[in-house]
Parts: C-alpha cells; structure tokens; sequence
C-alpha cells in the first residue's frame, strides 16, 4: 500500500447535548458538519474539486442525521456537485471508521484524496431515537443473546476485574483535571474551530462540558446510574437486565454498580473531520502532510461485556506496524466510561502517563459519531506541541466490538 498522509484536523467545540440548551443544539447536524470541512478547506487553501470522497460517521442517522448526512452536508457546503459522500455507523467507533475507510481507498490507490469524519447533534437526535437497542430488536437472536445496555457492561467489566467506585471515581477526577489544564494552556486552540451560527455571527468557541470545579467528594456523592436499568425485568422469562448479562457470567454473583453520571463520558454535539490523501496528491494540491498512518485494524470480543475490545484492537493494529505497546507515545483511549480505558491499559500494559493527556470524553463529551475523528485529531496536536512520534487512537464499541489506528508525525 502507498502512504496514507494526514493534511490536516479539525473539530467543533464539544456543545451540551440538551435541547435548546447546548451552544449547539440551534444548528442542523448537516451544517455542523459543512461549518467543520469549509474551515478546515479555508485554513488550507484546499481546492474542493481535489477531493473526492468524503466519510463520515454518525451513529442515530433517523430524522435530522438520516438520509445521508455525509452528502447532505456537502451540498450544505457548497461544495462542487463531483464531490461525492457516504454516512457509515460502528457505533461509537463511526468517525474513526469513517477515517480509515477513505484511509483504506487511498492506500489501495482507489482515489487520491478525502476526508474522514463524523457528527452527531445529540441534543436535536437523542441517543434511541432510531427506536432501536444494539440488537436491532431481533426477537430470536435475544433467545440466545440477549445484549445489554453498555452501561450494565461497564460495570460488569469493573465486577468482574475489580475496579471499585473509587478506582473509577479517581480516574474521572484525573480526567477533569488533565482537560481543565489544557484549556487553560490552550491546547485545543489549532485542532478546533468558532463555529458560526446561521445568520453568520459568531458561535460557540469552547467545549461546554468541562466541570474544572470537579472534586473527588462531588464524584463520591453521585448515585450510581444504572441500578434501576439493572433491576429492570427484560428477558423472557421475567430476568431483569442484571440477570440476563450474568447468564453470560455465571461464576460472578452480582454485578457491583459503580458508574455515574460523573465517571462516564457526557452526552454533547460535535463534529470533526480529517483531510487524508497520497503523497503526489499534496504536493499536486500545495499542502504540506502532518502526519502518515502506520496501520489500522478492528477486533471483536463477547458482546454482552461488549466494551473490552479495544485491547485486541489495538493490538492487532500494532503487529500490523510492526510495533510494540511500549513503541506508542501517546494513547488516546475513549472514556466511554471509566473503567474502559482503566481495562485497556491493564491488559496491555500501558504506562497510564501516556494515556488521555489532555483529558477525555468524561471531562469533554463524546458525540458519538464524532468522537473518533476528534480523538485522532487530539492525539496530532499533541504529538505536534510535544514534539513526541507515535499515537494509537482506539474506542470500544456497541456489540463487543474495537477500532484502533496507529498514526506518526512527519
């Protein structure tokens, strides 16, 4: 395969994710999306005719986000007509996938250029609105598998690995804080953009989820926010969800409830993309690569623990490379919730100083579709301001699934 170069990065703020509350929740997906890659085409220079495909993520594509948000955006744009653009969903892994996908096409010397991203309004399309659980309510698969919420299997993963209230709590105020002094020291500034609202005056310039004042005792005070979804009967027979995700795992006697709403990732709008092309198509376009991707991979794991798939992702990513865990100087690994990130660094031995620098989507948000594509272009920036080589970006994913990409700086 021919080298895969990242040109450049760029996300929107991260908006509170309630209606009519969040900075962004007045605009329209679509032009969330048209703002993202006209600015990013802007600060470029890019010609728009150069690009050829475009990809992005988004995961509740029902009313405002269906009917193929990717090329709706672009016409929103204003882009040339020739410009052409599909909407994937991997659940939470879409806009990384989204990325890799026109990854892979340049690679294989399928086009010369694109660009990979994702968006999700969650305040205007809230998470469910497709009417739809991970299964797709398939009746006769719930007679042998019947999936959980992913909350039930984050703390089924803390159960069964140990991780107490306070390990998950600790990590969560280091969240807080890593993020609370980026901000302060500015660096968010390259990767992200004012957004503008519809008559053209000036937007939100800042991510509105961050609670700087976070301390341990207002994380220790919050309930646990999936008992009552855990007692909840569901299954066939009268089981509530607790029952059906320890059919799985018989030999655990009770899950131990110990997420909340302070120690998982905040429910935001964003939108981010990445411009990707070959080599003699930035030197054809007059743009100047920041960094190359060295591998990219998927992997599966059992799907009512569901979030542990990050590890094998990412691992499978680094043989691919040809590189070890300790050959990566940064991790970004998505905080779904806590315990995701703190399960990945012990399965794969992970110096915990090199992971989520700069705070995570506890202390930011995670929308959904969009937060691989945010996460890549974190991990850039940093690797830039840092002067440091390698970065592995990996999020777990809804069905037991993970996604990973081993990006280097040039």
């Amino acid at each position: 395969m021919a080298d895969v170069l990242i040109y450049d990065s760029l996300r929107t703020p991260r908006g509170r994710g309630k209606a009519g509350k969040g900075g962004l929740s007045h605009l329209h997906p679509q032009e969330l999306f048209a703002q993202t890659i006209n600015t990013i085409a802007e600060r470029t220079r890019l010609d728009r005719s150069l690009v050829e495909d475009v990809a992005v993520g988004c995961v509740t594509q029902v009313k405002e986000q269906g009917a193929c948000i990717a090329r709706n955006a672009i016409l929103a744009a204003e882009w040339p007509d020739d410009v052409t653009g599909y909407t994937v969903n991997r659940f939470c892994g879409s806009g990384l996938e989204a990325i890799n996908g026109i990854a892979a096409k340049i690679g294989a010397g399928f086009i010369d250029a694109g660009i990979g991203g994702g968006v999700e309004s969650m305040s205007r399309v809230p998470m469910g609105a497709d009417g739809a659980m991970i299964d797709g309510l398939n009746e006769k698969m719930r007679k042998r598998l019947f999936m959980v919420p992913q909350g039930i299997s984050a703390d089924l993963i803390a159960t069964r690995e140990g991780f107490t209230r306070d390990d998950v709590d600790a990590f969560a105020l280091h969240s807080q804080q890593k993020a609370a002094r980026a901000i302060e020291e500015r660096r968010f500034d390259r990767g992200m953009f004012q957004v503008k609202n519809d008559d053209g005056s000036p937007g939100l310039a800042r991510d509105e989820h961050p609670r700087a004042d976070t301390t341990r005792e207002s994380l220790a005070g919050l309930a646990a926010a999936f008992v009552q979804m855990g007692a909840m009967p569901m299954g066939p027979n009268g089981e509530t969800v607790d029952a059906l995700a320890l059919k799985r795992y018989p030999d655990t006697k009770a899950i131990e409830h110990v997420h909340t709403a302070g120690n998982s990732s905040g429910i935001v709008d964003g939108a981010a993309a990445v411009l990707l092309g070959s080599e003699a198509w930035g030197k054809r376009a007059g743009i100047k690569p920041r960094a190359r991707i060295r591998a990219i991979a998927t992997a599966g794991a059992e799907p009512v623990i569901m979030l542990t798939a990050p590890a094998p992702a990412s691992k499978r990513a680094l043989d691919k490379a040809g590189m070890q865990v300790s050959d990566i100087d940064l991790w970004e690994i998505n905080e779904a919730f806590a315990v995701v990130p703190l399960q990945t660094i012990r399965a794969l031995g992970i110096d915990p100083a090199r992971v989520n620098v700069n705070g995570g989507a506890i202390a930011l948000g995670h929308p959904l579709g969009a937060t691989g594509a945010i996460l890549l272009g974190t991990a850039l920036d940093e690797l830039e301001r840092t002067g440091k080589a390698t970065a592995l970006i990996t999020l777990c994913i809804g069905g037991g699934m993970g996604i990973a990409t081993i990006i280097e700086r040039i």
